[in-house]
């Protein structure tokens, strides 16, 4: 198995946790911290010499279906990447997980992987109910308990929209989360935000492909000044005065391939399937965790507490809630945007094309939602806000605390 996501979103925690539950022992194994390890996958393919080989390194024997083998950080050697092959032909008895944080971006090269080998799986951010789940239990009960087209008690209403606006402020990160449990400081979250920023920016540096890592940095740094503007569609030349897609196309499918950013296609047709519609040239970016781009937007925590309303609270939400979305259907989101109109995002649900509007507030008003609703009559429409969770025709609102569980609420 191969876990791929962000750097610092918890991938080595979770082997070495999975490794401590379910067997014997672990064997771990990092590239990154140890370079003299890639020799053994450089000169070796056979997947038992190799296992000879790691037992002697860390003194114990490595037990087939007894020890869980974790390769950390493999972007660092790919031959250890492609060996996921030669196990799996030769040496399926062995249990071996992998996992790298600039991974998606080595994926993307042909050759560099043994496909159909290697069961694959993305890890992002704490979602909000994760954030919940650990930040307060008794709340996290009552809220998973919640059940289709349920009212709502105001009370936990309203201690669900004060845990939101947290999660806005603290995000997914698990660092900041864990941070928040035991020391419920802001200035702390603030500082570890920065350095997280300062992680990533650092890596793109250190990145030294075909792609120039300037591009990829001055991309990173312009994406809260792109969801700034009135639409969010990106523009080449808000990266850079004059700048032309073919400069900055390749840093922008490094960011997305590397989980840094998500990207959300506008579509020329509101018509299933969504993605043959995919106008490749027009999209919106947004950061792959919501707490992090609040930092990068310099937004004060009391706005977010005190302020209705506050410059940014749009793309600040629709970044959560489309974090929130990621992974529960099974085509991703689209948006939808003409001189007119003009639909946040587009789920497609089966057949069925659902139009989402996400509000910041409990602003009802929406023309081109509404519009779109009168003219294609969809099955479904959303209004995420943070308004009670109800039923308006055929507009369901759901509070934007629910937004990861939007699947199961149809």
């Amino acid at each position: 198995m191969v876990l791929k996501g962000a750097r610092q979103v918890g991938k080595t925690w979770l082997m070495k946790e999975f490794g401590k539950n379910y067997y014997r022992s672990c064997a771990y194994f990092n590239f990154d911290e140890d370079l003299e390890l890639r020799s053994i996958f450089e000169t070796n393919k056979n997947p038992h010499r190799i296992i000879e080989l790691l037992s002697m390194i860390i003194g114990q024997k490595i037990l087939p279906e007894e020890t869980l083998i974790i390769f950390d950080e493999i972007q660092e050697c790919p031959e250890a990447l492609n060996s996921l092959k030669y196990f799996k032909e030769k040496a399926n008895e062995y249990h071996v997980m992998a996992a790298g944080s600039l991974l998606g971006t080595l994926l993307a090269e042909p050759k560099s992987y043994p496909v159909g080998m290697v069961n694959l799986l993305d890890i992002y951010p704490l979602s909000f109910s994760e954030f919940l789940d650990a930040t307060d239990s008794a709340l996290y009960a009552y809220y998973v308990g919640i059940k289709k087209e349920q009212a709502i008690e105001e009370i936990f209403h309203n201690r669900l929209l004060d845990a939101y606006n947290y999660y806005l402020i603290i995000g997914g990160m698990p660092e900041c989360a864990a941070s928040w449990v035991k020391y419920k400081d802001p200035a702390r979250i603030s500082r570890i935000q920065k350095e997280l920023i300062s992680v990533y920016e650092n890596d793109f540096s250190k990145h030294n492909g075909k792609i120039n890592s300037g591009r990829i940095l001055m991309v990173f740094r312009s994406i809260a000044s792109q969801l700034a503007k009135p639409n969010e569609k990106f523009m080449y030349g808000a990266v850079r005065e004059g700048a032309r897609a073919r400069e900055f196309e390749e840093a922008i499918e490094w960011l997305v391939s590397a989980g840094m950013l998500n990207r959300v296609y506008n579509v020329s047709k509101m018509e299933h399937p969504l993605s043959a519609y995919d106008k490749l040239d027009q999209f919106k970016l947004f950061v792959f965790d919501t707490g992090l781009l609040k930092h990068m937007a310099g937004i004060d925590n009391s706005a977010i507490l005190l302020k209705s309303d506050y410059q940014f609270k749009g793309p600040l939400t629709e970044n959560y809630v489309l974090q929130q979305l990621r992974g529960q259907f099974d085509v991703e989101p689209r948006y939808f945007s003409d001189k007119n109109n003009e639909i946040d995002f587009l789920l497609q649900y089966g057949t069925a094309i659902i139009p989402v509007e996400a509000k910041g507030g409990e602003d009802k008003s929406a023309p081109s939602f509404k519009k779109y609703i009168r003219e294609n009559n969809p099955p479904f429409a959303l209004r995420y806000s943070k308004r009670g969770y109800r039923r308006d025709g055929v507009i369901t609102n759901i509070p934007l605390y629910l937004a990861g569980r939007t699947r199961e609420l149809l």
